[in-house]
Order: C-alpha cells, then structure tokens, then sequence
C-alpha cells in the first residue's frame, strides 16, 4: 500500500539511497523505542506493515502500540490486522478462488454496482500445480514418453478449468497464472516468486505473503514470513481486507552443532516435526534462531519450514542472513544491492552466530543437537509419527497388530506372515503385509532441496552398478518441483540411474503426495483385495494421511528421497536395513544400504559443481510461456464470466444468498467424530469413487467413470463438491463404528451415503451439527472443507480443538466452530450424538463467549463460541466473509 498524508508515521520516511530520493522506506529505528530491538524477527514485519499501513481505519496507531508491546501482551488476546504484501493460490484452491470472485461480479452487479470493483488490490500470484497425475510411468509406456502423456492427459480433462482461469488472469487485474508443467507452488514461490523485499510504488518493505496451501510455511525458510490461510480469507486479502489475527506467542526455537555425514535434510525436519509436536506450538510463531541454523541451507530451511502445519505452528519463521543472500544470488533473481542495504536498516538482517542479536521469545526450546539426529520416516498414518529407521521393522509389525488407530491396523496374529501370489507380465510375484506398491519422489517438502535430489540420484548410481533393480510392479514416480531439478539431474549425470530403476519425471506437480497417484496395476489391487492386506506407499512428501495417497495403501511413510529409492529396491517396508541385505544382486551379492549411501561431502561436491545461476535464469525466463498449449488455449475476455449450465467443472456457487442462524433449533447429529479428523477426511482431494453421490451426480450427466477426473479438479463445480464432502473412504464414523463414508439418518435408521442422509434432513427442514473431538480439520487449507459442510446444511461442529485454518474457514463459511470447555469431551458428558441439540444466540456476541447447548433430554451443558476476533463476528453477522465483502463493495 502507497504511504499516504494521513500516515502518522509519515515522519518515519526517508530514502534508502540519499542519492535517489524515489525510493523510500519506513525506518523503524527512527522510532526511537528500546522495544524494537527485543522484537522476534517475524514480529518485526507485522510492525513494519502496521507502520507502513496506518490510516486510522483499517490499520490504526492503537495497533502499532499492541504490536510494539508484544512482549507484555502475551498473556492476555490482542487483535491487531496484518496486510500481507502478496497473495498466493494452486489451482485446487485457486479455481474456487476465481470462482467466487465471478459470482461476486454478478452479485454487486445485481445490487446496482460496478462489477470491477470486484478486483484483487493485493497481487497474487496462482500456479497450476495440482492437476496432474500419475497415469503414466516408465513401467507402464514400455518407454521415456511418461512425462508427455501424463501432461497431455492432464490437459484434456481440465481444459475447461484451464480456459476459466485464463479468462480469470484477463478479467482481473493484479492476477497472474503460471501454467501447468511449470513446477510445484511452493518452490515456484521459492525459486522465483519471492521478493525478500519489495519495490513497490516508490517504498521498500518486506516480502510477506498468505497463501491457499497450508504449506504456504515453506516460504518462510527464506525469511519471507507467510502462512496458508482459507481460499476464504484470502479472496478478502485480495480485496484490500487486512486479516484479523491475534497477535502470536512466538517460540524460539534453538539449532546447535552439525549434522552427521549420513544425514538428510528430511531426517532434520521429522525429527524437528516429532519434537515440536511435543513442545507444543499449535497457533504460535517459531522462530529459529543459534549457531546451527547457519550450517543449514535456504533449501533445508525451507524443508523444516514447509512441514510447520505438521507440527501446528502457524509460521516457522528463519530471519534472512548471508545463507539467504548467496541463494538469491544463486537463484538470480532479487536485486542484492537494495535487499541486504534495506534489511540493516531496518534491523531485520540476522547474523546467527551472533548473540546479542537474540530477540526475546515468549519461550525458548531446548536446544535442539543437529547432530542428535538419525535416518528416519513417518508414519504410517501421520507426518508427526516419527520412526527411525532401525526401528522401522520392528515398528511396522507392531502397527500390524495394535488396535486400530494412528499407529495400528488390528491384523489377526496369524495373518501376520499372509502372502498373496500373483502374475505381472507374465512373471511370477507375491505380496504380503507391508510390501511396497507405490513409491514416489515427489511434492514441494523435498523436491526443492538439492541436496536430497542430487542423493537420491547419487543412490541410483550405486544400486545400478551393485546390479539392483526395482520390482517392475511397483508404481515408481519422480515429479520434480520445477525445471531446474530436472536441469541438475541431468547435467550431474544422474538421470539416467533415476530412469533405470523407474524414477523418471512423470510430471512437475504435487501428483502422489496431493493424491494423484494414478491406478495401480489391476493384478496388484486383486492381490491386496483378496489379501486383505495393509500394502504401503512410500513417498518424499509432507502428508500421509488415511486414504489421501491412494485407497489401497493403507499403510504410508514419508521418507527422504533416497530412502523412497532404498525402500522400492527392498520391495517391502519390514526391512532392518542395518542387518540385512536391500537386495541380493544375480551374481549372489547381498548388498546392504550402507554400500550404496552418499555422504552429505559427496553430495555437496555435486552440488556445487551442477547447481548454478544459469540454470534457474534459463528455466525461469520462459516458465509463463513454455507451455505451448496454454499459450494456444482460448478463451473469454468479458469482464463478467458466462456460466455453462452444461458444464461439470465450473458452476455458479449459492453462497451469497445466506444469513446466519438466530439460533440453532433441535438440530440432528450428521456425524459423530473422533479425533485428528483432517480436510481430507472433509473433502478429499482425489479419487471419486464410482459408487460415490458424486458419481452417481456425473454419470446423471452423461459422463463414464473415466471421465470423473478428481475432487480437486472440480472444486469449481458445487454440485460436485458438495456430493464430496465427508466423502473418504477411511473416515470413521462412531455411529457406524467403522470406516466408511457413510453415515446413520437418526430418524430412519438408515445407513446412507453422508450427502443422502443431510440431503434428507434439509428436504425436513431440519438444522445439523458435526460432533469431533480434537485437532479438528487439521491437514491442508481446503475452503471446500468449510463450504461443503455449509452446502450440507450443518450450522454448527462442536470440537475439542480446532486446525487454525480450518476454524477460521468455518467462520469465513458462517459455519459456527464450538469448542468443548476445558476437561470436557463428548465422552465426558455422555454424549451419543443421537441427541437433538438446540443452542441459542445472543443478540450480543463478543469473541470466544460461552454459550448453552440444550438436548432434548434434558441435559444442558456449556461451549465456547470459537469467533476469536471482532472482526470474525462481524463476518459472521453478515452471513460470512463474502457476503460481508459484497455488502461492502456495493456500498462503497
């Protein structure tokens, strides 16, 4: 935003270069307060841009105060806005995104106003990342046109959702589109994107950024502080609206000592995921600051700050030093000389190894031992569930028998050692508990680290010269996060050990960890079916989540990018890599890991011999037009978007017409849930069932299975979406008491697909709620999560905990998140969710009040109204952020 008179902080403005007097900054230090300097690094910037800001509207004096006084602040819940100095979308979150935005033209155009008032005033930024899948492989094309075929596939079925984003990037102004085949966002936004400081209208600032992806954190690694907020949320940024945050406790968060030789980049960030779990950071800023973050490269950074939804944290933030300067050098892109000028200016430049420098924190982690960490995975249902891998054996069997749960799959004893035989091309196989069918290198987490690339590649190398393959029904995939991995493969001269042993590029997406895993070969599914058995995927990913990977991996562990390697030459996850062989080669050689594992020194010879400059300058300077069918593809310049009542993808959405609810009046239970109920369980991101409501909804309109592409590809289409909602096949539902995305219609008895049943209770009139328990919509930033509840009539969840996106998404929604006072649980209160509820609103509300729930037994019990901020009851009183947002743009 352009500094105004009204500023009254006008008196901070000077010029960065005396010399230049066009260019200019608030200089904070001119402020003359002892406290900035106590300040951690990321609460500076949220200063900064109040300061920068300040109009005594949106932004006032009073805030810049609250955030200058954050260290007395911490005990009490301050509310200050933040202004983000970008906005950044994929197309799973985008289409929605820019689906809203066309309705909301017609809306204001309804109501008399001009549609283009309609218009992102904060730039964003939308890669198309999210589409492709794994149809292909090297093992099923017989050759090395995998890559292509995956692209052309994924643009004939999302054409039409391609045509109306690239009439999105001509209808508003301030959007740009990067287009399929380009990379992953996170890294495109890594490597190209990211400003570090930006030159804007005359004024440097700090880079800062929201984005519809919860790992929107990855930016962070580079000192950009920036989160993943609802699709929600950010279309109000995009329109001029400040976000409404409590300002954050920030821990501190301490990295001493150097890592082993044989240690990965992803082993770091588990190990920090698993520990910061235990600290405990859920809602809260960390801030990584010692000694050993300077060992540690923009790209390992980036590692452990993409995984912070993994441990809750709302940024994990690492200041910008001398490692971010080289790799802005490397990358090419940011004007050096004004950057770092700017940052000690501002006394936002961070020397590591330097004390005094230290902020204060509201608490400080114990100091963390890079050199305490071992070779490890996650899983084999969450990010957090860390396991080393000496134990990974050991572990896998016990998950084989414990109780059905995070860490269990309930296996009868003597079914432990079950095999299944089957025929592959005509040879001979066998599976059983634990065989590895899907392994994949892919998503932003590790394909942004050359260190992990180049290892794995390094790996490859190894295991083909000891004579080591990879069992050619195993769906082996490589998708790189942009071109200049690929570019470094190949010039290192590892690509070709990829390919042998079937990692070839298969596409430049998130593909396997998004749930874009493609089919498996139909021999494969019938011996798991018949089987029964609990098959694993293995993948470089950040999520692995039930049923988010692919349905027939019940069992999914998040490993380095060698290990993804090591793990498909073993075939099977119940290996003690210490003690026995990887693989037996044919002239009879047990070869272990440990004969073909590069160090951390041969790695970065590698490295720093194939990863430079011109790399990232050639792929970056034609990624908006390397792709010739996007640059052919036609479509609409009207200013407002004309619907296709034929269309499956693109549907006018009915979210502007809602009110909130004056009370909520002998609701029914939808579902009953338990804990860590995440957004894929919500609204899944990949296969659409053919026996799905979704299903039954696209072959109403003529389409074949083969033609109903994914959830994520249709979050442009309600009808769709909507049929979607709690539509996981791993969901589990306690009055069904099993997994299934079905649930119980109280009044029948009937057990119904989910979207049947609430289809029933609104053709009744009849109000809903979502009993869960905690960690409620943790997982990805999905506003499909939020809007498909809403579209299912549910007025209300009563949770034990909230995701921090999820929550705000609901209230984006007008969707009211409850929260079970301190010490109570369903559980506790002797709820069945057969109950009908009725919870009164007051006329008056203020942020995290109490409320009544009445049950129709006669029970009452108390919950706490999750509004954490005015700003969300005023969106809730207006019936949700868009329809405040309409409201305000025709009036003004």
């Amino acid at each position: 935003m352009t500094a105004t008179v009204q500023n009254p902080f006008q008196h901070l403005v000077e010029a960065l270069d005396p010399s230049d007097q066009t260019r200019q900054f608030f200089n904070l230090s001119k402020l003359g307060d002892p406290r900035y300097d106590h300040l951690p690094f990321s609460i500076r910037i949220l200063l900064e841009s109040a300061v920068r800001n300040c109009d005594e509207f949106l932004v006032k004096r009073s805030d810049v105060e609250s955030i200058m006084n954050w260290k007395q602040t911490q005990t009490q819940t301050v509310e200050v806005p933040f202004r983000p100095a970008r906005v950044i979308l994929q197309d799973f979150t985008g289409v929605p995104a820019v689906v809203d935005f066309a309705a909301m033209r017609d809306a204001v155009t309804k109501l008399g106003a001009d549609p283009e008032k309609i218009n992102p005033v904060c730039p964003a930024d939308l890669v198309i990342d999210h589409s492709i899948q794994v149809d292909f492989n090297r093992k099923t094309t017989g050759g090395s046109d995998s890559l292509q075929k995956n692209q052309d596939l994924e643009f004939d079925r999302n054409k039409e959702r391609f045509q109306f984003l690239k009439w999105g990037s001509k209808a508003f102004k301030n959007m740009r589109i990067i287009p399929p085949g380009s990379g992953i966002v996170h890294q495109v936004n890594l490597e190209y994107l990211a400003r570090v400081v930006f030159d804007h209208d005359g004024f440097f600032y700090p880079d800062s950024l929201v984005g519809t992806d919860s790992h929107t954190t990855m930016i962070n690694g580079l000192g950009v502080l920036g989160w993943g907020v609802g699709g929600i949320e950010a279309e109000a940024v995009m329109l001029g609206q400040p976000i409404s945050m409590v300002l954050p406790e920030v821990v501190g968060y301490k990295l001493s000592g150097t890592p082993d030789k044989f240690i990965t980049s992803t082993d770091i960030v588990l190990t920090v995921t698993k520990h910061l779990r235990q600290v405990g950071v859920v809602g809260k800023f960390v801030e990584f600051f010692g000694p050993g973050v300077a060992q540690l490269s923009i790209a390992d950074r980036a590692t452990i700050a993409n995984m912070c939804p993994e441990y809750g944290a709302t940024a994990a933030f690492f200041p910008v030093d001398d490692v971010s300067v080289q790799y802005l050098e490397q990358t090419g892109e940011c004007p050096l000389t004004y950057i770092t000028k700017y940052l000690k200016a501002v006394g936002m430049f961070r020397d590591y190894n330097n004390v005094s420098q230290d902020p204060d924190f509201t608490q400080v982690s114990l100091c963390f031992p890079l050199s305490s960490v071992v070779p490890c995975c996650s899983g084999p249902k969450r990010p957090q569930d860390r396991i080393a891998v000496s134990s990974m054996k050991s572990d896998f069997e016990t998950c084989l028998g414990a109780k059905v749960g995070f860490k269990g799959f309930q296996v009868a004893p003597d079914l432990h050692t079950a095999t299944v035989p089957f025929q592959f091309n005509g040879q001979q196989y066998s599976l059983s508990h634990g065989s590895v069918v899907i392994a994949a290198i892919t998503s932003c987490t590790n394909t942004s680290n050359p260190s992990v690339m180049l290892g794995a590649g390094l790996l490859a190398k190894k295991a083909i010269e000891c004579g080591l393959s990879v069992k050619p029904y195993i769906k082996t995939s490589l998708s790189p996060g942009s071109g200049v991995v690929t570019y470094y493969l190949k010039e290192s001269g590892v690509m070709d050990y990829l390919s042998q042993l079937g990692f070839e590029v298969v596409g430049y997406g998130c593909m396997t960890c998004i749930g874009n895993s493609g089919p498996l070969p139909e021999p494969v599914v019938e011996a798991i079916t018949q089987g029964d058995l609990v098959a694993a995927g293995v993948l470089s990913g950040n999520r692995n989540f039930e049923g988010r990977v692919h349905p027939n991996t019940r069992a999914n562990y998040l490993a380095s990018p060698p290990l993804v390697i090591a793990y498909a030459i073993a075939g099977t996850m119940r290996i003690d890599f210490e003690n026995e062989p990887i693989a037996t080669n044919a002239e009879g050689r047990q070869i272990f890991l440990r004969d073909i594992w590069p160090t951390r020194e041969e790695i970065q010879a590698v490295e720093r011999t194939f990863v430079i400059p011109s790399m990232f300058k050639e792929v970056y300077e034609k990624i908006e037009k390397v792709n010739e069918r996007w640059n052919s593809l036609v479509a609409p310049s009207d200013k407002l978007y004309t619907w296709d009542p034929q269309s499956t993808y693109i549907k006018s959405p009915p979210f502007f017409d809602g009110l909130p609810p004056k009370s909520i009046n002998d609701a029914y239970v939808l579902l009953n849930l338990g804990d860590s109920v995440t957004t894929d369980h919500i609204s899944p991101a990949g296969n659409i069932a053919r026996n799905s409501s979704a299903a039954r909804y696209l072959t109403s309109r003529g389409l074949t299975p083969r033609d109903y592409n994914s959830y994520g590809s249709r979050r442009g289409n309600d009808a769709v979406m909507a049929r979607g909602t709690f539509a996981n096949i791993r969901l589990f539902n306690k009055f069904l008491n099993k997994q299934a995305p079905q649930t119980l219609h109280l009044p029948t008895g009937e057990t119904l697909d989910v979207f049947d049943a609430a289809e029933r209770y609104q053709q009744s009139g009849v109000p809903l709620l979502v009993l869960a328990g905690k960690e409620y919509g943790s997982g990805s930033s999905r506003d499909w999560a939020a809007k498909g509840p809403f579209l299912l009539g549910i007025k209300a969840v009563i949770a034990e905990s909230y995701e921090r996106i999820h929550r705000s998404n609901l209230v984006g929604m007008g969707v009211i998140p409850l929260e079970y006072l301190p010490g109570q649980t369903a559980d506790s209160l002797g709820l069945t969710g057969r109950e009908r509820y009725t919870i009164p609103i007051p006329e008056q509300l203020t942020p995290r009040m109490v409320v009544d729930v009445k049950l129709d037994t006669g029970k009452t019990f108390q919950v706490r109204m999750r509004f954490d901020t005015d700003v969300e009851l005023t969106y809730f009183h207006n019936g949700g952020i868009l329809n405040y947002m309409i409201r305000q743009m025709s009036e003004n």
